[in-house]
């Protein structure tokens, strides 16, 4: 099989910015695996790099979505096949980059994905249900499933349950597609915690909540970037005036982004062969002797 690096990690932890070093020493490019940055202007919301934080090293499957478009953990799948399998034939080393599990999990190990057509009637009965409600659904039509997911996406949740009542499976025998080296991004809680807030901070600087108002004026619907989720959820709940100050939404919001952390270092963790890089050592060191390694063998 080619051989595929990955950088997977937490929020706030520095995985974009290594991976981006990496790829310059080995002359590679860049597959994103998040699940925000598909779509077009969700840019500091979502951490998308800039240009200038690119280093000139190309990424794909950025901007590859419309704001309200439905997007896929297979329409994500299969753009990412294609991306990585372009990279390779042009005798590029792909390395795939990101935080959102599911996304890394679906290419890494080769989900194989079902098809299900949506049904107008179903999605809108399950799109009105709560996230409790989800949870139920999904937790008991497919446990094991459901044990692998984030419990506070509500749009992943949707699209399961709207399967799982359809009678499709979630996935099926997986088929792995590439020889995969993994590795860990992240720091110790209080670090990380820290990390979180001076970031959180420095996106409102940038302009964040601007950022929010100009997709509602360019059409970019309330329901949708509620479903997003963090950042969008929550500046969009400051928006309309469902906050006292700005104080209590922020505060508010970096609880939820901290939690976020740590459910997906409990998503990670679940996976015993990442490679867990030390932060606060020299990574790009240690990252190298792994890749090496790996590509050597």
């Amino acid at each position: 099989m080619e051989k595929l690096i990955v950088v997977a990690g937490t929020n706030a932890s520095g995985k974009s910015g290594l991976g981006i070093e990496l790829a310059l020493k080995y002359g590679a490019e860049i597959v994103s695996a998040d699940s925000r940055q598909v779509f077009e202007g969700l840019d500091l919301g979502s951490g998308k790099v800039t240009k200038e934080e690119m280093k000139g090293v190309p990424h794909h499957l950025l901007d590859v979505a419309k704001p309200n478009d439905f997007f896929s953990l297979k329409d994500f799948q299969q753009l990412a096949y294609d991306a990585i399998d372009d990279i390779i034939v042009r005798e590029k080393q792909p390395f795939l980059v990101g935080g959102t599990g599911l996304y890394v999990n679906a290419v890494v190990d080769g989900y194989n994905l079902s098809e299900a057509e949506p049904e107008p009637e179903l999605r809108k009965s399950v799109e009105a249900k709560s996230l409790g409600e989800l949870r139920e659904i999904v937790s008991t039509k497919a446990p094991e499933a459901y044990a692998n997911m984030d419990p506070y996406n509500k749009r992943r949740l949707e699209r399961a349950a709207e399967k799982l009542l359809m009678g499709y499976p979630l996935q099926q025998e997986s088929i792995k597609k590439y020889d995969t080296l993994l590795l860990g991004v992240t720091w110790d809680r209080e670090v990380l915690y820290k990390r979180i807030e001076e970031r959180l901070d420095r996106r409102f600087e940038e302009g964040m909540i601007k950022e929010v108002e100009d997709l509602r004026r360019n059409g970019a619907t309330d329901d949708f970037l509620y479903k997003l989720g963090l950042e969008y959820r929550y500046i969009l709940l400051y928006l309309q005036g469902k906050y006292n100050s700005f104080d209590e939404f922020r505060d508010e919001l970096f609880k939820e982004i901290r939690h976020l952390a740590k459910e997906q270092m409990t998503w990670f963790r679940k996976r015993k062969d990442i490679h867990w890089l030390n932060m606060a050592g020299d990574p790009f060191d240690e990252a190298v002797k792994l890749i090496d390694k790996f590509l050597n063998n």
